[in-house]
């Protein structure tokens, strides 16, 4: 048996080009049988036409309630599982369709810290063993060793040196998640998944993990896709932010606007359900509730896949924009400069986040850091 090592193609990205560029990238999984003739029903439109870029050095934010696809969005990207259709190229190099042999280079450079601490690690593995396996997988010698090198790693990211020889059931939740980080670190990567890395910590430990993120950001000039779900871990860590509902993008732009006037309807209802540790202030905010369930992914809306739910939708277009929602599927537009919207009827609104001092922050995160330049 042979091993692909076909070199990947390679179009040297121009100065100030993105670091990474997803272009229209769909994933539809097969559907299901049903009934006794075993028929299959529809696609799962996991994703469905996502476009994003990432800067060298830069954090971008991907947020959407639970099933919007931003999961599978990160695991298209690291390339764990092929998109259906579309375009992601890193650096330049086209990386949707290559074969497992022709990725295996650029697995140095995209690497992933997943959800769970506790499922993400072998349990019949040492810590040693965990870590140093991206070294032995792709057959790197660092120097002084591979033992020296993990332990220069588990060093750098708080955890005991000396614990090298130990199992993950002997570490906490947030040591086995600081465990991943050294895993994904191990190989100097220049772009890191990072999906919902703190959602299974205490609140306590969440605030240490996203710090140590950011100093290794700073250190090593990482680029992160930082996908989560609580708008003020997102907030602090990120440079750009996008908001996902059922497989698209609805709104894209950097932190401050989203946060401070953002337009789509469904960003403003996730806005808006953002507590704020002020109860005055908390007392006159309006909440934007969205009505009914999430549309199943393998049978969406038509038109527009958010006018089922929208608020907007329901209390304030006439009959004849109403049918434009349903008939007519908006595009991912620039309405203003730097913020693309998914929306017929935008809207921007400044009354859902008052300032930067009434957004809560988990308890020890730093003081929020200014955007890049990218």
């Amino acid at each position: 048996m042979t091993t692909e090592t076909a070199a990947v193609p390679a179009s040297p990205a121009a100065p100030g080009a993105p670091l990474l560029e997803v272009t229209d990238v769909r994933k539809h999984f097969p559907g299901r049988s049903v009934g006794l003739l075993g028929r299959r029903s529809n696609p799962v439109k996991a994703v469905d036409g996502v476009s994003f870029t990432v800067h060298q050095g830069e954090t971008i934010g991907l947020v959407g309630e639970s099933g919007c696809g931003k999961s599978t969005t990160g695991r298209v990207v690291s390339k764990l599982i092929e998109p259906t259709s579309g375009s992601i190229r890193y650096e330049g190099r086209e990386l949707a369709g290559l074969r497992p042999g022709q990725m295996r280079p650029l697995r140095r450079e995209i690497q992933m810290i997943f959800q769970d601490p506790y499922s993400s690690l072998n349990p019949r593995h040492t810590i040693g063993t965990i870590v140093g396996s991206p070294f032995h997988i792709q057959r790197t010698k660092p120097e002084g060793g591979v033992k020296k090198a993990v332990q220069g790693l588990m060093e750098r990211v708080g955890l005991n040196p000396e614990h090298y020889n130990r199992y993950p059931h002997e570490f906490s939740g947030g040591q086995r998640q600081r465990i991943g980080i050294a895993r994904a670190l191990a190989l100097r990567p220049k772009l890191i998944v990072c999906d919902e890395p703190v959602s299974a910590l205490d609140v306590s430990v969440q605030a240490q993990v996203v710090n140590l993120l950011e100093d290794l950001q700073s250190e090593f000039g990482l680029a992160y896709l930082f996908i989560a779900h609580d708008l003020s871990v997102v907030r602090h860590i990120s440079d750009r932010v996008v908001v996902m509902y059922l497989g698209k993008v609805m709104e894209t732009t950097d932190r401050d606007t989203l946060y401070e006037s953002p337009m789509h309807p469904y960003t403003h209802a996730l806005l808006s359900a953002v507590p704020i540790p002020d109860p005055t202030v908390e007392s006159r905010r309006e909440r934007i509730l969205l009505t009914g369930d999430l549309p199943s992914p393998s049978n969406p809306p038509s038109g527009c896949v958010f006018h089922t739910r929208c608020p907007k939708y329901r209390t304030q277009l006439s009959e004849t924009e109403r049918e434009r929602c349903r008939s007519e599927e908006p595009v991912l537009e620039e309405k203003r400069p730097g913020q693309s919207v998914y929306c017929h009827f935008a809207e921007a609104r400044t009354d859902l986040i008052d300032g930067e001092a009434d957004l809560p922050t988990t308890s020890g995160l730093r003081e929020t850091r200014p955007r890049s330049a990218a």
